[in-house]
């Protein structure tokens, strides 16, 4: 095996301190040490694949490196034995893709403690539609009904709903009987997320209050945030007594400037979201939430497939510019 050649996407640095992307050819030596091997058909992009693939070093430090945050595929040897050649399995997360060779090639090599046995329900493209983004969207929703927010109490709010995160959030949130409202700057997409069961969509200005005031009249019964940044305080300042808000993104600030009077006055709740470290039980239930009955009824409606490696490259542009719309997966391998 360890001579192997294969295909996979190539960020360096070159002297000048700028970023090229290439796809060139590894073999398996090249790989970091760990006890499973797995041959990728299925990998996804993310944001965060996007900043790796474009030089950021707050997500990744050393170049030469393959981004990937997530990968599908078929054990192909396992020294630990709970895994077995021919497995079907999925990673995300952990460190994959970010200082350790990710899922933009076609294979890898990781810990077994970052493997999932793929949940029964799901194909292995299926699973690279959730990907991290979805799997960030069902903890949101996760953590939003165990924290109390039924349907009964009102209207819950998604924002940055035409991306990755907010796509599956909505998706599941109104799939669950949520009424939900969703925030978007591209108004022009409103049927698509009224497809994906939006009552209501409205745009930035309308969730992005400017009037400096600590609070404001109660809206939200509970909220999926993934933007962050004054958008964020927002929505914390206008969801209702003892409502909770998720908060798993910094697409518009990494900052947050609020008061405590939310908190204080109102009991809201605000929840991290960090699925990169999920620990593994609760990482299996979320998975199989996904492939029962939090399976969507629109999965394709979210779904761009690439065909290829050499697709990525324009599609990591268009997210960064947040142009894109939904869940892109690429086709690594037969």
């Amino acid at each position: 095996m360890e001579n192997i050649a294969f295909k996979a996407m190539i960020v360096t640095e070159t002297a000048d301190k700028q970023f090229i992307r290439t796809i060139g050819d590894k073999r398996i030596n090249d790989l970091p040490e760990g006890e499973v091997l797995i041959k990728v058909r299925y990998s996804s992009l993310n944001y965060k694949d996007a900043l790796s693939a474009s030089g950021n070093k707050g997500v990744t430090r050393k170049y030469p490196h393959t981004p990937g945050i997530d990968a599908a595929g078929l054990v192909t040897a396992s020294t630990d034995p709970a895994f077995k050649p021919g497995d079907q399995v999925l990673v995300t997360g952990y460190d994959l893709g970010m200082n350790t060779a990710g899922g933009f090639e076609e294979y890898i090599r990781v810990p077994a403690a970052w493997v999932v046995p793929l949940p029964a329900g799901l194909s292995l493209r299926e699973s690279m539609v959730y990907g991290t983004a979805g799997f960030t969207a069902a903890l949101s929703c996760f953590k939003l009904i165990n924290y109390g927010v039924t349907p009964e109490r009102g209207p819950v709010l998604v924002t940055g709903a035409t991306g990755g995160v907010g796509s599956v959030a909505l998706a599941i949130l109104a799939q669950s009987g949520y009424s939900v409202t969703a925030v978007t700057s591209k108004l022009n997409e409103t049927p698509y997320l009224q497809q994906l069961g939006a009552k209501e969509v409205i745009g930035v200005a309308e969730a992005d209050d400017q009037s400096g005031r600590p609070l404001l009249k109660p809206r939200w019964a509970g909220v999926v945030d993934t933007v962050g940044g004054n958008i964020l305080a927002t929505a914390i300042k206008t969801t209702q007594r003892g409502g909770t808000v998720t908060c798993c993104g910094n697409v518009t600030s990494g900052e947050l400037h609020t008061s405590i009077y939310p908190f204080i006055l109102n009991g809201v709740s605000l929840a991290g979201i960090d699925s990169a470290t999920t620990p593994m039980d609760l990482r299996l239930r979320v998975w199989h939430k996904l492939a029962g009955d939090w399976k969507l009824h629109h999965l394709e409606a979210i779904t761009n497939e690439l065909p290829g490696l050499e697709a990525l490259d324009t599609r990591i542009g268009l997210i960064l510019q947040g142009k894109h719309r939904g869940r892109d997966i690429v086709k690594i391998s037969d």
